[in-house]
């Protein structure tokens, strides 16, 4: 009788744990910014998300995301030189931004934020990711992400102008996802 009832306590909260994920080829993190009002776009080649999630136990989801600074490239020499420098990325100083969020909110049908801090340079800020997510064999979230680059840090001394360059950067981000083993 008490075997029963454990594994029937056990069978009932296997549900209650959201799926873990890891991404598979398909995915990317990218960004998009203003130089001098022209607009220009970027990834990060190199990031490690590991996702829990399910929509229907927002609680016991969670994202943790892990990104090599020196992997970020906007395909222009002039500015991927400058951008992984100290005044803007550090990559060489800190090699690593990290994304984590643990509280989710349902926006109606497939849509949610996933309330998140980004520390990127030493700095810790909220930052909310808008997403949706299409449930399947191999999910799909897509998302995005403002944040003001001046508040961690990024693009310090000359480049600290918003005429020059834009304080608001789009995080733009795909993850084609599979249960993890």
């Amino acid at each position: 009788m008490r075997l029963t009832f454990l594994l029937a306590l056990l069978l009932a909260s296997a549900g209650v744990h959201a799926a873990d994920y890891a991404a598979q080829p398909g995915s990317s993190l990218g960004f998009e910014g203003e130089y001098q009002g022209e607009a220009f776009e970027g990834r990060f080649a190199k990031f490690v998300p590991a996702i829990r999630f399910d929509p229907a136990n927002l609680a016991g989801s969670r994202f943790d995301v892990r990104i090599n600074l020196a992997s970020a490239s906007t395909g222009n020499p002039d500015y991927d030189g400058e951008m992984l420098g100290a005044s803007f990325l550090d990559s060489v100083a800190r090699p690593e931004a990290r994304y984590v969020a643990t509280t989710f909110r349902a926006l109606g049908g497939n849509r949610f934020v996933a309330e998140g801090e980004l520390t990127l340079r030493g700095v810790t800020r909220p930052a909310p990711l808008t997403f949706t997510w299409t449930a399947g064999a191999r999910p799909v979230l897509e998302g995005n992400a403002v944040l003001k680059r001046l508040e961690y840090n990024v693009g310090t001394g000359d480049w600290a102008d918003p005429e020059v360059i834009r304080d608001e950067v789009k995080v733009v981000t795909r993850l084609v996802l599979a249960p993890s083993k």
